[in-house]
C-alpha cells in the first residue's frame, strides 16, 4: 500500500467527512477504513453522537457494502453515519431516476375508486372525483377540481407539491405527511384561484395561493435530475 492514502478523514463543525479513494480495491479500502478510525478516533461513552459523511467518489458501492461501512462507523460508538454519496449508479438506478423525472399527462376524470400511479411528475387535465386518487413520485398538477385524494412524493419526496385550479379534496398527502380536508366552508364555495399544496418549515402540509410557489419551491421549474 505504501505511503498512499486511501481514507482520509476530516473534521467539520457538523461532524466528520470522510473521503474514500475509488481507485484501490475495496478490501484495501475498508481495512484502512477500520485502522485509522480506531488510531485517529476513540470516542468516549459519555460523548454524544457524532454525524459522519462517507464520499465514495467514482466508487460503486453495493448496499451490502454501504451497511458494511456504516457498522465499521457505528463501532467507534459515537460516529453515526448521516450520508453515503457516489458518483456512480447502476443502469436501473439511472434509469429510475429518469423516470422520476419525467411528466405523465391525461385529459378526463378520474372516478371514484380510480387509482392514478405514476413515479414522476403527472398533469391532468380535468377533475378527481370524490373516492379518486392520484399518486406521484413528483409533483402533481390539476388543471380541473381535486375532490378526491392527492399523494404527490410517494417515494418520500418532502419537497414535491399539489396544484390545482379548485382545491376541494377529501386527502392530501406529501411523502409521508397528511392532511385532512379543511373543516371549514371552503369545500362549498367556488374559488377561482389555482392554490398549491406544500410542506412547510414546520413539517405541515400548507395550502396556500399559487404565487407563493416559486418563493417556497424556487427550484420548481427546473430540472433537478443534474443534483
Amino acid at each position: 500500500m505504501g505511503n498512499r492514502q486511501n481514507v482520509m478523514i476530516k473534521g467539520t463543525k457538523d461532524g466528520f467527512i470522510l473521503q474514500l479513494d475509488d481507485q484501490c480495491g475495496y478490501d484495501t479500502l475498508k481495512y484502512e477504513l477500520m485502522e485509522k478510525l480506531s488510531v485517529q478516533y476513540k470516542a468516549l461513552d459519555d460523548q454524544p453522537l457524532i454525524s459522519a459523511k462517507i464520499q465514495a467518489g467514482n466508487r460503486y458501492l453495493t448496499n451490502e457494502q454501504k451497511e458494511e461501512l456504516r457498522e465499521i462507523v457505528r463501532s467507534q460508538k459515537s460516529l453515526v453515519v448521516e450520508e453515503i454519496h457516489s458518483n456512480v449508479m447502476t443502469l436501473e438506478e439511472a434509469d429510475m431516476l429518469k423516470r422520476q423525472h419525467e411528466m405523465s399527462s391525461m385529459a378526463g376524470i378520474i372516478r371514484s375508486g380510480q387509482v392514478i400511479e405514476v413515479e414522476g411528475d403527472f398533469l391532468l387535465i380535468g377533475d378527481v372525483n370524490p373516492g379518486g386518487m392520484i399518486m406521484a413520485g413528483g409533483n402533481i398538477y390539476i388543471l380541473g377540481t381535486l375532490k378526491g385524494i392527492a399523494h404527490a412524493g410517494c417515494y418520500g419526496n418532502e419537497q414535491a407539491v399539489i396544484v390545482a385550479s379548485q382545491m376541494r379534496p377529501s386527502q392530501l398527502r406529501i411523502s409521508k405527511h397528511l392532511n385532512r380536508a379543511p373543516d371549514t366552508d371552503k369545500n362549498d364555495q367556488e374559488s377561482h384561484e389555482m392554490e398549491c399544496a406544500y410542506i412547510d418549515e414546520s413539517d405541515q402540509i400548507v395550502v396556500d395561493r399559487l404565487q407563493v410557489l416559486r418563493h417556497v419551491r424556487p427550484m420548481i421549474t427546473k430540472h433537478e435530475g443534474g443534483r
